[in-house]
């Protein structure tokens, strides 16, 4: 249990990370759900559809998702940094088409993680539930250190929430995350 514990950790920093710049720019109680939710639901399910689409192809996927996340992480980021979707100072709210994307950003290197879930001998569903609740427990974790950082950064919070999620995918491209 332990191990699975290790592997649920290892796989939510990333949504920590990106947590964290999403609730600089603000978030809502109702936000805070949506994005502890789907992070959570894109962490416990890539591991079920690495299961599910076999060793080879999700291997050969762990090659080139990591490189995939980062760059829609790193895209996303840049264009909340450029070109700000909203007053600043209106409340934030994040889109759940923007949600949905972090996520599975965020998750697609888990592909593989069904494998290694095997090879520990942990049920499949009970391992794809555990990194579920630890991803939206690390989720909620970011966002509210995100949202104390917010408060500091004002005026400026949607841009420094880009700047977050830059960095999270130069820290995933560079196999930091």
């Amino acid at each position: 249990m332990l191990a699975l514990l290790l592997v649920a950790v290892s796989a939510g920093l990333s949504n920590l990370a990106a947590a964290l710049g999403i609730g600089v720019a603000g978030v809502t109680a109702a936000t805070r759900v949506r994005v502890a939710l789907v992070f959570g639901a894109c962490e416990a399910g890539m591991p079920l559809l690495g299961l599910v689409i076999g060793s080879s192809l999700a291997s050969g996927a762990g090659q080139w998702a990591r490189w995939a996340g980062a760059a829609a992480l790193i895209a996303m980021g840049a264009l909340a940094v450029f070109h700000p979707s909203r007053d600043p100072a209106a409340p934030a709210g994040v889109g759940l088409g923007r949600l949905v994307l972090s996520g599975l950003a965020l998750s697609l290197d888990n592909l593989a993680i069904g494998f290694a879930l095997g090879t520990l001998h942990v049920p499949i569903l009970v391992g794809a539930l555990v990194i579920g609740a630890v991803s939206v427990a690390m989720s909620l974790v970011g966002l509210e250190i995100g949202g104390r950082a917010g408060a500091a950064a004002g005026r400026r919070g949607e841009q420094v929430s880009g700047v977050i999620l830059v960095g999270v995918g130069a820290a995933m491209a560079a196999g930091l995350l």
